[in-house]
C-alpha cells in the first residue's frame, strides 16, 4: 500500500540549507520512499526558546510504503545521522523533521500524534505547507490547509520569509535522470 504524507524541516544550526539537503536527499535515496514534491525554504524565527539562531523551514510531500511508525523511526535516524542533539526541548538543531500529515489518518501513540499537534497553530509550518498542498483538506481539524494559513495573525506571518524558492522540478535538482 502506498501511503502519502507530508514532512516539516528545520534547521538552525550550521549551514542550515546543507542540512536541508541532507536530509532531502536521504529520504529520496530510501528504497521505499519518494520526494514527491517540496516547499521553498523559509527563514523563520524561532518559537518557544526565541534565544537562538533562526530557522530555516521547509515542507516535503512524500511517498511510501512504510507504515507511519516506520516512518518516525527513519526520520529520527536520518536526525541522528546529521548529528541531531536532543538536549533541550525547542533548542538549536541541526535538523528537525516531524510528520505532519500521514493520509487522513489520527495517530495517537506514545511517540507519535498526527496530525502534528501543533501545526494549525506554526506559521513556519503552515506557510510552506500550504505552498504545495493549500488545497488539501484535513478532516481531523474540519478545514483546508489553506483556510488555517488565512487564520494565522499577521504577526505569526510576519517571522516567515521566502529565503529559497524550491518548487518545480529542478527542485534541490532530485528529479533529474
Amino acid at each position: 500500500m502506498t501511503n502519502h504524507l507530508f514532512l516539516a524541516l528545520g534547521s538552525n544550526v550550521g549551514d542550515r540549507e546543507s542540512y536541508l539537503r541532507q536530509a532531502v536527499e536521504k529520504l529520496n535515496q530510501h528504497p521505499d520512499v519518494c520526494v514527491t514534491q517540496l516547499s521553498s525554504i523559509y527563514e523563520t524565527a524561532p518559537v518557544g526558546v526565541t534565544d537562538q539562531p533562526s530557522f530555516f523551514n521547509m515542507v516535503l510531500r512524500l511517498k511510501t510504503t512504510l507504515n507511519a511508525s516506520e516512518v518516525l523511526r527513519t526520520t529520527q535516524k536520518m536526525e541522528q545521522d546529521l548529528d541531531r542533539k536532543r538536549e533541550k526541548r525547542w533548542g538549536p538543531r541541526t535538523i528537525d523533521l516531524d510528520i505532519l500529515l500521514f493520509n487522513d489518518e489520527n495517530i495517537k501513540m506514545e511517540d507519535l500524534y498526527i496530525p502534528h499537534p501543533r501545526m494549525h497553530e506554526r506559521a513556519f509550518v503552515l506557510v510552506p505547507l500550504n505552498e504545495i498542498a493549500g488545497d488539501n483538506y484535513v478532516s481531523s481539524y474540519n478545514q483546508y490547509i489553506s483556510e488555517m494559513t488565512s487564520q494565522l495573525s499577521d504577526r505569526e506571518k510576519e517571522g516567515v520569509h521566502l529565503w529559497k524558492s524550491c518548487t518545480g522540478p529542478e527542485g534541490f535538482g532530485l528529479f533529474e535522470s
